[in-house]
């Protein structure tokens, strides 16, 4: 006769009914389902959306605009590391001077700054830098240049503010053990420091190139023909108002979309060796959702 132990009976695992999801999933789907038919219904002529996608107004629009993007966040990027080892400077005369530029370009809306430097032939006839540089005020201070100037001047304020708390969050062991290998201040940072601030500069940087991408539509109100301003007197030439609006809008989210995956993947190279498994790409993540809305949820939780 066996006394052997009966195995205990498995155990039925029920998933958890979540109601109130499939409820705010369907009056979010419903509210959505609203909107679209609203805009369908609405006296816009979407063939004309489209015909207008590929205009040379809008394409040449969108060029200034990633241009004009692009310089300023150079000048933003360069200036603001400056400013932020300025910042931290045992030195109080630089120490001061950055604190004071931050406070000034952070304190003042964007707008009043590009019209200030668009102004500047008001009170100044020429620019004279030496035997560098000559030349009449108003010949000097396009609408790109005024532009260029208020949007890259503003965006080193809040590059060293980010800069600055980058390489604050490098344990300063890191700094000592390069010292007391022999290397100077400038290779310390350039060597040791800044490669591992990159991991905290490169989100929030990324971030500042997405708005600035949007922000450069202020520099319509000094006439430079950036996207939204192509838009505005494509408009009123043709008086399709709303549907000139729409392609702005589109070409403003194409462009977005796209820096956003560039910008996905760059903090993906920075994350190597914080983590031990890398974050899934946008298209594994597409293809992981698809087969797990394919093949069910798996197992359930036991209620």
């Amino acid at each position: 006769m066996t006394t052997g132990k009966v195995p205990p009976e498995a155990i039925k695992a029920i998933p958890v009914k979540h109601y109130g999801r499939w409820v705010g999933a369907a009056a979010v789907l419903t509210l959505l389902g609203l909107l679209v038919l609203a805009f369908a219904q609405a006296q816009i002529n979407w063939g004309v959306v489209g015909d207008m996608l590929d205009d040379e107004t809008f394409v040449k629009g969108a060029w200034e605009t990633l241009k004009i993007t692009v310089f300023a966040m150079i000048l933003g990027v360069v200036l603001g590391m400056l400013l932020a080892v300025m910042r931290m400077s045992e030195n109080k005369v630089l120490s001061y001077v950055a604190w004071v530029y931050i406070w000034f370009f952070r304190g003042t809306p964007v707008l009043v700054q590009i019209f200030l430097w668009f102004n500047l032939s008001i009170i100044f006839e020429t620019i004279n830098l030496g035997p560098i540089y000559q030349d009449e005020m108003n010949d000097f201070m396009t609408p790109f240049m005024a532009a260029l100037l208020g949007l890259g001047l503003n965006e080193a304020a809040y590059m060293a503010e980010i800069s600055r708390a980058g390489i604050q969050s490098v344990d300063h062991g890191q700094t000592e053990a390069a010292h007391a290998l022999g290397m100077r201040g400038t290779k310390t940072m350039r060597r040791v420091v800044l490669p591992q601030a990159m991991r905290v500069i490169i989100p929030p940087t990324g971030n500042e190139f997405i708005n600035m991408l949007k922000t450069s539509s202020l520099a319509y109100a000094i006439g430079y023909n950036e996207l939204f301003l192509a838009s505005r007197n494509f408009g009123s030439r043709t008086l399709a108002v709303m549907e000139a609006l729409i392609v702005a809008t589109v070409w403003y989210l194409v462009l977005t979309t796209i820096f956003s995956i560039f910008q996905y993947y760059i903090e993906r190279h920075y994350s190597r060796g914080t983590s031990r498994q890398m974050p899934d790409t946008p298209m594994q993540r597409v293809w992981k959702n698809l087969t797990t809305f394919r093949h069910g949820t798996g197992s359930g939780e036991i209620r």
